[in-house]
């Protein structure tokens, strides 16, 4: 529903596109597909392109926990520049706050797309965690944010963005907390240095309820 509302906001030359990948089993990424063909030799056998025979035993073979992680994105490209992506959307999931190296690699993301001027809205209504990603993310950049306070909150919503200023990277951000039962707030999610639309969280969250028949 938030994707169809941005993409009536976004000039021609953008698109909004969902992403979800739900854990290490599936992934669904819209307007991308693999397609994978079997081809044969001469002889009707199989092709000489797999020979797993041939590659020698792995050094090392263990069982590892990656955890089960989920990702919700909504994702803004400028077509017209080779469908180069400007902005993003990032949904928190349970897994991205229950362990250090989970978080870690969340902020991580958000950082390395920050890095690349993408800019990086972080919406975070996960209750059964605590945690704040959008610090953790500032502290990774090394700016702090008055509005968090002394106790931080673990809902919230926040919009980041890096531009340069002067010669130098300036970040700006936007951030708001989040209550059960309270409106969810509005962000601005910039896809050009001077242009942005606004994120209308709430109207979306009101959209997918009518639609699912959620009182």
């Amino acid at each position: 529903m938030l994707v169809g509302r941005v993409r009536h906001l976004l000039p021609p030359g953008y698109i909004a596109e969902p992403r979800a990948r739900m854990g290490q089993y599936f992934e669904l990424d819209i307007g991308t597909f693999e397609h994978e063909t079997t081809s044969s030799d001469s002889t009707g056998g199989e092709s000489a392109a797999t020979m797993s025979q041939m590659i020698a035993e792995p050094t090392i073979s263990a069982d590892i926990d990656i955890g089960d992680q989920h990702e919700y994105e909504v994702l803004i490209y400028n077509v017209e520049r080779e469908k180069t992506l400007v902005a993003a959307v990032e949904f928190v999931s349970p897994g991205n706050k229950d362990r250090a190296e989970h978080r870690q690699a969340f902020v991580a993301k958000c950082s390395a797309l920050l890095q690349q001027s993408v800019s990086v809205a972080i919406v975070d209504i996960v209750t059964g965690r605590s945690g704040n990603l959008y610090a953790e993310l500032l502290a990774e950049l090394g700016v702090t944010d008055p509005t968090l306070g002394v106790d931080v909150q673990s809902l919230y919503a926040a919009s980041c963005r890096t531009r340069t200023n002067n010669h130098r990277s300036r970040f700006d951000a936007w951030a708001y907390p989040v209550a059960l039962g309270q409106p969810l707030p509005a962000l601005p999610l910039w896809y050009a240095p001077d242009r942005a639309v606004t994120l209308d969280l709430e109207g979306s969250y009101e959209d997918t309820c009518q639609l699912l028949g959620i009182g």
